[in-house]
């Protein structure tokens, strides 16, 4: 009894994360408890005093732990810490932590993430989305620009200038708009659901890039010099860092600026004489001012100390000589300016270096903080446009086909293609939402941005596949009717750029993530780090401990929890009626946190070469960071009843993932030896017991997006809905409508149809759809519908005809649409 009460008392103690000094008073009290009710048995006693010895390691003195644990400890533990290059140091010393630490803690506090206030649009940035936003999406046409132009008409290029769209999250005060970050996702959004190449003409600019780099970083002189002219247009950015032998690994780029004096507008100047060699460098082919990410040197050490200064960020005048620039990629068949840019030793003075002479060698952080800013805007507002897009199209459409009488959107093969469509859309624009938020209270979410990076981008892969699939013939035949097609081209760009999908899977998300927001690894590297050895010990001793501590809590909570089916999870918000799934969240954040500190301990410097092991771990954070998302958009929508489906779907997907992906992660767990331990600490009864959401409530989240109402539109907000009936997408919501106010009338018309006879209605020739007028003549006369009635499904036949039509073009208009660029083709590419 003795043992058994002290190992419960200390289970709950860790589990409750008491302080040392009330759990030894608390073990001391089980223990004697325990002798009380053994009679004081020898056996218990002696029991009882070892016990009591182990528990009194939680009061030694700090010199006598120091100098008998701490210090072999500390020699161990460098042996097992992973090896950083400075690239990766730098990494992990830039940006800030927010939920994502709440996460990998193992002990999320719900509470704290309800009571985070979302950023709400000013009337200004309303006003320009419903203004210059709503007008340029009327202004372009990507078939237009595609098939005639092969870029942006100049009119077009005009009021992007004109209406400041390059300069969206420059300060007023130097010109620009001074739009939160949540604006800049919402115009981005919008845009791209009607143009890819508008949307990525506005949002380079306004993430990674010179601007953003100015702003924070620019000496004062280049900000009142720079800012003013790019929110007007008057210069056009680009920043090029992508080499063609090294990607986006700054580490490894050969591009380099040598430290010399050279002439500079008529003087001698200190500056650099800059090589460089980039590519698929987006507004390169037009850009006016290039901002560069290259290795600075200074054999003559002019400016310090060190030959190798380190990556340094510069500002290149695209009409320098020696400069090239003009030759374009055609990405995937969009049109944006994308290209390469290069340079034979171009001297620029240290006034064009970002922040000046003092900024030297501190690109590589400079960039890092930045690309968490860009990462968490365009590309997942891109993503969660795309999923907007399919939301709508594919759900008007599956409501407008008819097959054998019915709406296809009924068949349950087209309801299962439906329902990831507007799960995932629900949960994409929760994520892009909740990290805007996060950047407009001024966190900088490196870890996050990576997270709804590759998120985002991976489902606007899945969504618009369902879509294509369900449209079919109107989403595979090219011409201005197909409202799929720009979008389904650009997958693989939004797929690849701003670091690749695999690599930030892979590498960047759990890698930098189990260091960068655990809550104590940082401070031990830091700790093993330092020369003087007694200040290292005694920094190491402060926070080991308290690591210990903190692992032994996770595997306490991820342990009962599991076997208590997570019904003993503390701290559960009652909002919502979804108190099991913070429950099971936590169970599950709990083993993430337990994994992660058993990783680190196991496989230590070996991490980074297990990247299937990285890539599952990440899936695990991933699902965790979208469940959490999904459920703050919920409260912030203030809990609409319509919506649960929505998101039990996405808490049970999520949750599904998150089961899955950390089985995956345990049996193929890289040391063999712990495989065993860990599934029965996390899965003690087994796992498999969550399952994906049934086909009942699939069939719901389906017509979600199919039946007019809140649902739908809230799935579909933000985005661009056209009211010309020439435009496709205008064409099929107005078809759409038509649909819904004829749905009773086309059914009496149905009913009919089947009871009859093909020769009792002059044959099957009616049933076609340009035989419209002969089949409702044909339900006025047997009195099926009135005269009005009749008109109104005259037009709604019309309308859904032309919905399902796909283009023709003839010989002559193919040849000239072959011709656009033929034989204007040539290799201006650097060799």
């Amino acid at each position: 009894m003795t043992a058994l009460l002290f190992f419960l008392a200390a289970l709950v103690l860790l589990f409750l994360h008491v302080s040392a000094g009330v759990s030894l008073a608390a073990l001391i009290v089980a223990t004697f408890t325990g002798l009380y009710f053994d009679d004081w048995q020898l056996f218990s006693v002696l029991c009882a005093l070892v016990l009591l010895a182990c528990s009194g390691l939680l009061l030694v003195p700090n010199s006598l732990r120091s100098s008998h644990i701490s210090r072999p400890l500390l020699a161990w533990i460098r042996g097992r810490l992973p090896e950083l290059s400075d690239t990766e140091m730098e990494a992990l010393n830039s940006g800030s932590v927010d939920w994502d630490g709440e996460l990998f803690s193992g002990r999320p506090n719900w509470n704290h993430l309800l009571s985070t206030e979302a950023t709400r649009l000013s009337q200004e940035e309303r006003a320009f989305i419903d203004g210059p936003v709503e007008t340029l999406c009327g202004m372009v046409d990507d078939w237009r620009i595609t098939s005639e132009h092969y870029d942006l008409p100049q009119e077009v290029w005009d009021f992007i200038r004109e209406q400041g769209f390059f300069g969206l999250v420059i300060p007023r005060e130097h010109g620009g708009k001074g739009f939160s970050a949540t604006a800049h996702s919402e115009i981005v959004m919008k845009l791209s659901t009607r143009s890819v190449t508008a949307a990525v003409t506005v949002m380079v600019p306004n993430s990674l890039g010179p601007g953003e780099l100015l702003l924070h970083y620019g000496t004062d002189s280049q900000r009142d010099h720079y800012l003013p002219r790019l929110s007007r247009g008057e210069d056009i950015p680009c920043f090029a860092l992508t080499s063609p032998v090294a990607g986006s690994d700054a580490g490894a780029i050969p591009d380099k600026g040598i430290v010399c004096r050279g002439q500079w507008q008529g003087e001698e100047v200190l500056g650099l004489r800059v090589t460089w060699n980039k590519r698929y460098i987006t507004l390169a082919p037009v850009a006016t001012v290039i901002g560069l990410a290259i290795k600075v040197y200074d054999p003559d050490l002019l400016v310090g100390d060190h030959e190798n200064v380190g990556i340094t960020c510069v500002l290149v005048p695209a009409d320098l000589a020696g400069v090239n620039s003009g030759s374009r990629h055609l990405p995937m068949n969009a049109v944006f300016m994308n290209g390469p840019t290069w340079g034979e030793e171009v001297f620029i003075p240290m006034d064009q270096v970002i922040g000046g002479q003092d900024m030297l060698g501190k690109g590589w952080s400079m960039l890092l903080e930045c690309l968490s800013i860009g990462r968490s805007i365009s590309l997942p507002a891109m993503g969660a446009g795309a999923g907007k897009l399919a939301s709508l199209s594919a759900g008007s459409y599956a409501c407008i086909r008819e097959q054998f009488g019915r709406s296809i959107s009924q068949f349950e093969g087209v309801q299962e293609a439906l329902e990831p469509i507007a799960g995932y859309t629900y949960m994409m624009d929760a994520a892009r939402l909740m990290t805007a938020s996060m950047l407009d209270r001024g966190v900088r979410p490196s870890v996050p941005s990576a997270v709804l990076k590759y998120r985002n981008t991976d489902l606007m892969r899945t969504v618009i596949n369902h879509a294509m699939d369900i449209v079919a013939g109107r989403g595979v035949i090219s011409g201005p009717r197909n409202f799929m097609a720009r979008v389904y081209q650009a997958i693989p760009i939004a797929i690849t750029v701003e670091g690749a999908n695999i690599l930030t899977r892979s590498l960047m998300i759990f890698g930098q993530g189990a260091i960068r927001c655990h809550p104590y690894i940082v401070a031990e590297m830091d700790a093993a780090g330092i020369d003087d050895e007694t200040k290292a010990v005694e920094q190491f001793d402060a926070v080991f401990y308290h690591h210990l501590a903190h692992t032994a809590t996770n595997l306490t909570r991820a342990l009962v929890l599991a076997l208590s089916g997570s019904w003993l999870a503390p701290g559960c918000p009652k909002e919502g009626q979804i108190s099991h799934h913070f429950r099971r969240l936590s169970r599950f954040a709990a083993a993430f946190a337990l994994l992660t500190d058993v990783s680190l301990l196991s496989i230590g410097g070996g991490l980074k070469a297990r990247q299937r092991f990285s890539g599952r771990m990440a899936d695990c954070l991933t699902h965790l960071y979208y469940a959490s998302a999904t459920i703050k958009q919920w409260q912030q929508d203030d809990y609409p009843e319509s919506d649960r489906c929505l998101v039990e779907w996405g808490l049970q997907t999520s949750l599904y993932g998150l089961q899955e992906s950390l089985r995956a992660v345990i049996d193929n767990f890289p040391v063999g030896k712990l495989v065993w331990p860990l599934r029965l600490l996390i899965f003690p009864l087994g796992s498999g017991w969550l399952r994906k959401p049934d086909d009942q409530l699939g069939a719901v989240v389906a017509a979600s997006i199919v039946t007019d109402g809140a649902t739908r539109e809230r799935v579909c907000r933000g985005m661009y809905r056209s009211t010309d009936e020439d435009d496709a997408l205008g064409q099929l919501e107005k078809t759409y409508n038509l649909m819904n106010a004829s749905k009773e009338l086309r059914a009496t018309l149905n009913e009919a149809l089947r009871r009859q006879e093909p020769d009792d209605i002059d044959g099957v020739v009616l049933l076609m759809g340009h035989k419209r007028r002969q089949l409702v003549d044909w339900a006025i006369t047997e009195k099926l519908v009135n005269e009005e009635e009749g008109e109104l499904l005259f037009e709604a036949l019309t309308a859904q005809y032309q919905a399902i039509r796909v283009d023709a073009f003839d010989a002559q208009a193919i040849s000239e649409l072959a011709q656009v660029i033929q034989g204007k083709y040539r290799e201006t590419d650097r060799p």
